[in-house]
């Protein structure tokens, strides 16, 4: 059977001498692995389409239950982002998350168009890169079923929140009286309006809003704590990531 889809390949692994194993997270199968005989030779049809984050119109043959690249044409390889080591760590971040919160054969056509508008966004460098990597995180954990709470209190439901903190284990706000003794982080009125603005703007509109520098660091250590609490995982991407950039284990939030 073929079949011809849309997608954007999170993973690549060497295998035999010429070919590849890929993650594909595609439009209408959602997150699947898909076998690239001969990819690795020279002049190899389907060698640009084989690299990660390449998104690209895929004809897929299957057989005794595993999909094969047969052909390719690449819609865009981000040449922008693979140029730059910082935005290739980063988009590679972005990519290990994407697979982490996909499911096999499960199509999420909301969650690659996000991964898309996210990697076009690093490329064209219109927002910084840190604020992109804040909404990417806290929209795709969104659509992972993970929505923090970003109202009232997540443990007594108190809409009145003076001073709310933010709780990465509890999955969203909380007042002080209730977050007592727990490792909380610090909002500001600027990184809570962002934090609401993310999970519900128009997916076109995602990174249309700024921040200044404290309220932007708030946003993105909670952005990313609140990644790891919920995943309950790592990501060696990630680490990498900030090895290069010089966070280091944490987002500079105090």
């Amino acid at each position: 059977m073929y079949k011809v889809t849309k997608g954007l390949v999170l993973r690549e692994t060497n295998y035999k001498e010429t070919s590849k194993m890929l993650t594909v997270l595609t439009e209408t199968d959602g997150k699947i692995s898909v076998s690239a005989r001969g990819t690795r030779r020279k002049g190899s049809r389907i060698g640009a389409a084989s690299q990660l984050l390449a998104y690209s119109e895929m004809t897929l043959f299957y057989h005794k239950g595993r999909w094969t690249l047969n052909e390719a044409n690449t819609i865009e390889l981000f040449p922008a982002i693979r140029e730059d080591v910082e935005l290739l760590a980063l988009g590679s971040y972005f990519a290990e998350l994407l697979e982490a919160v996909t499911d096999e054969d499960q199509p999420n056509p909301e969650i690659l168009s996000l991964g898309l508008n996210s990697l076009y966004a690093l490329g064209r460098k219109t927002y910084p890169k840190e604020l992109v990597k804040a909404a990417f995180e806290m929209r795709l954990i969104s659509l992972a079923g993970y929505e923090p709470e970003l109202n009232s209190c997540v443990k007594c439901g108190s809409a009145d929140l003076e001073k709310p903190v933010y709780s990465p284990q509890n999955g969203g706000i909380v007042c002080l009286k209730c977050g007592v003794g727990e490792s909380l982080m610090p909002l500001c009125a600027g990184s809570l309006s962002a934090l609401r603005y993310i999970v519900s703007a128009d997916p076109k509109k995602l990174f249309s809003f700024k921040l200044g520098s404290a309220a932007s660091k708030r946003l993105g250590g909670i952005a990313e704590a609140y990644v790891l609490a919920q995943l309950e995982r790592g990501f060696k991407t990630l680490d990498f990531y900030k090895n290069l950039t010089g966070l280091g284990e944490h987002n500079g939030v105090s």
